[in-house]
């Protein structure tokens, strides 16, 4: 079964007929671009791995310095606080000096979180970057990939090697544990069946992100122009066909959440740069044990978690330790009392005798919407994006850094005259930032 098997005509009409989410029933992050949680690191242009709809450039031996990394760290320091630094690339288990950044982060005070595709991961290499100081892992595994240690060709058929790599960071013991996955509409009707797996393991999978797919598909009513002179997006992203047509937004993947666990509540979010009530990241956070949810902490939770964090360490929770992650009942029992949302995960707890003496787990359910092409060119982007990174002493989103590098400055989009779409007509619109 290919994954363009699990979507049907009548699933994307019921996906067309999803409502919006509304986020002032939510709590805005707090995050800002100099006040943040994350900061995006790239250390190396070099990936064993070549995904469909990828934007990134792939050079073999492109990576930096560690004198070029100290310099990127300086103007971090200046200009950003943040909490942790997720270590990307390319693939960042590529770079022969990955035990030495590893520690350069955390000299800096910052948690470092290896985001990875697992390819290179070994045992021994999982060893040495714990005792480096690594806080987690974030593996990125999805249909898009063309990988030699599984041959799925559908997102459920992926969860074996998930589970592998769950395992072996759980068996080393002391980091978190997350995975990201690129959706498309031919893979969206698979979410329920990654989330019921994820559930089930909330001692050791801590965190799960749907990352919705972008490409560059209005080029036929746009064109792009950088300084001034037109120019081909294509020489940045390489179009697929895996994307579909369909523009998936945050809540239709909510949507499909919740057919399998109707509890799923999210506390918080980040808006657009241009569409306020566009949630462009969208974070809940359950609470459960092996066996069943209690619910979802509410915003007003995350809000409180948030003020402690930045009033006691002086920045904004990004990732929490695992101790605090496996500490659900305590949660329950000294906090679930400030709301209503909060004080009905407790009673589900309370009136469940057989986890009151076991362990109660938090686990965190992310969904990122990326840039978002407007009927008029202009391009909505996660405000106060967590994923800010440096080039040429500079912050730059990440996703669209390879405009910056090709062309100097991000593109502009341009109605073709006589095409400009109105809203509704340009609906299924995308661009650029695709696959992380």
């Amino acid at each position: 079964m290919t994954a363009k098997a699990y979507q049907s005509q009548e699933d994307m009409m019921q996906l067309s007929e999803v409502k919006p989410l509304n986020p002032q029933n939510y709590y805005r992050m707090p995050w800002s671009l100099s006040d943040n949680g994350i900061f995006w690191l790239e250390v190396t242009s070099q990936c064993n791995l070549t995904c469909e709809g990828c934007y990134h450039e792939n050079i073999k031996g492109a990576h930096k310095s560690l004198a070029d990394i100290e310099e990127e760290f300086k103007v971090i320091k200046e200009q950003r606080k943040v909490d942790s630094v997720s270590i990307a690339g390319g693939d960042p288990l590529l770079h022969p000096q990955i035990l030495d950044i590893v520690k350069m982060v955390r000299r800096y005070g910052w948690k470092p979180i290896m985001n990875t595709n697992g390819l290179a991961i070994t045992p021994e290499l999982l060893k040495d970057l714990k005792k480096a100081g690594v806080f987690g892992f974030t593996f990125h595994i999805d249909t898009t990939q063309k990988r030699n240690d599984s041959m799925a060709k559908t997102e459920v058929e992926h969860i074996k090697l998930r589970q592998r790599l769950a395992e072996m960071v759980a068996k080393e013991g002391g980091m978190v544990c997350g995975f990201n996955q690129t959706v498309s509409e031919q893979t969206i009707e698979e979410i329920p069946e990654i989330v019921r797996w994820a559930e089930q393991y909330p001692d050791m999978i801590n965190t799960i992100v749907f990352i919705l797919f972008r490409t560059p598909g209005m080029s036929a009513n746009f064109d792009f122009y950088a300084l001034g002179k037109k120019v081909d997006l294509y020489e940045s992203y390489i179009p697929t066909k895996w994307g579909g047509e369909l523009n998936l937004k945050a809540h239709h993947v909510v949507a499909k959440i919740r057919e399998t666990d109707p509890l799923y509540e999210p506390a918080g979010y980040l808006n657009g740069t241009i569409e306020a009530n566009e949630m462009k990241w969208t974070l809940a956070t359950r609470i459960a044990n092996r066996k069943k949810t209690f619910g979802y902490t509410s915003p007003k939770f995350m809000e409180f978690v948030q003020n402690f964090h930045h009033r006691w360490y002086g920045t904004w929770l990004s990732y929490a330790a695992p101790a605090l992650l496996h500490a659900g009942r305590s949660t329950l029992l000294f906090l679930g009392w400030g709301d209503k949302q909060m004080r009905k995960s407790l009673f589900r707890f309370l009136t469940t005798p057989s986890a009151w003496f076991g362990k109660v787990y938090m686990q965190n359910f992310a969904i990122i919407q990326p840039v978002d092409l407007q009927p008029d060119g202009r391009m909505s982007m996660c405000d106060s994006c967590p994923d800010i990174t440096v080039h040429e002493g500079k912050l730059y989103w990440s996703c669209r850094l390879e405009e910056i590098k090709k062309f100097g400055t991000f593109v502009t989009a341009v109605p073709k005259s006589g095409k400009i779409e109105t809203p509704a007509k340009a609906e299924s619109a995308k661009v650029g930032a695709g696959a992380r």
